[in-house]
């Protein structure tokens, strides 16, 4: 029997979720994932993806609305993917569909949205004090590459900044840093915060540790290098995992004096959940606030690592129901 329901999605560089609605709601029980690399055309994996649904639910009429969020530029006619091979035309894909309404927002701004509905279970402080009422708060997140956005509150509620700040330049604070900079400059021409703060970052800064003094690398994935660092078996894992973290640290510290979110900076993604205790007691923390004339400004300032797992998912959802 044919039921009117909505379609969400948060599509990332490796990863494709999915979920029906019905009546405002996310259906946990309607809720599909999918790897970016099994698919060459993202066309194919909608013509999947629809037979799948209607095959689980009965419902063989499409859907109403739709909002998915996408890692990339969301404001162009052709979506093309930052870090997949993935391209479709908003004009096809409403096709493809069959929808009433689509609607496409960035990933980061779905993350954003997501972390309005959160609860304090969610959230695992690193330092600072308590967020301070109606002041902007910032997000970063390290997955496939680094999203970042911003939330500022107003008497209606609030707004999403949803920006590119990912690839904004990587400002190196050490000589090793630098020494990294340089040697993936020779490789990429420019370097910019995602090419060491997400999951191939881990791999890129391994892979320039390993030149600049010379010695094979021995790792090829960023979970090797993560499960090496964790289990201290490896120095160069070690030195890596440490230099991505004060990179984090550093990078929301910068955020932070941007946005001027003393309302409090979340470290979103699913990178960093992966090795949380290491993180929490890393470099991290004093990275953020070592800002010279400015350490007073960030010390009060909180830091929350979020640990829900359809956070992209949530925060498209309440985007539709916005709309």
């Amino acid at each position: 029997m044919d039921k009117v329901w909505n379609l969400v999605a948060d599509i990332g560089g490796t990863n494709a979720r999915f979920s029906a609605m019905v009546d405002g709601q996310l259906e946990s029980k309607f809720q599909y994932l999918h790897s970016v690399e099994e698919y060459p055309k993202f066309e194919d994996l909608i013509c999947i993806l629809l037979q799948e649904i209607a095959s689980e639910t009965g419902w063989h009429n499409p859907p109403n609305r739709v909002c998915f969020a996408v890692a990339c530029p969301a404001d162009t006619e052709i979506i093309a993917f930052t870090n997949s091979h993935w391209t479709f035309t908003k004009t096809n894909l409403k096709k493809d569909l069959g929808c009433t309404h689509l609607s496409i927002i960035n990933d980061f701004e779905a993350v954003a949205h997501g972390i309005t509905e959160l609860s304090d279970s969610n959230l695992v402080q690193v330092g600072g004090l308590e967020p301070v009422d109606n002041k902007a708060k910032g997000i970063l997140g390290a997955g496939t590459g680094l999203g970042v956005a911003g939330l500022v509150p107003h008497d209606d509620g609030y707004l999403v900044l949803d920006t590119e700040g990912g690839h904004a330049d990587y400002s190196p604070i050490s000589d090793l840093q630098s020494a990294v900079v340089n040697c993936l400059r020779a490789r990429f021409g420019r370097v910019s915060l995602e090419r060491l703060l997400s999951g191939k970052g881990l791999l890129n800064i391994y892979s320039a540790l390993c030149s600049i003094e010379g010695v094979p690398m021995i790792f090829s994935t960023p979970a090797e290098i993560t499960a090496a660092a964790l289990n201290s078996t490896d120095t160069k894992a070690l030195q890596t995992l440490n230099m991505f973290c004060e990179g984090i640290g550093a990078a929301a510290g910068n955020l932070a004096l941007t946005f001027g979110a003393k309302g409090g900076i979340y470290i979103a993604g699913g990178v960093i959940p992966r090795f949380q205790e290491f993180f929490i007691k890393s470099g991290f923390r004093e990275k953020f606030e070592d800002k010279g004339r400015f350490v007073s400004y960030l010390k009060p300032i909180p830091v929350y690592i979020v640990i829900h797992e359809n956070l992209g998912l949530l925060g498209t959802a309440k985007k539709l129901r916005q709309m």
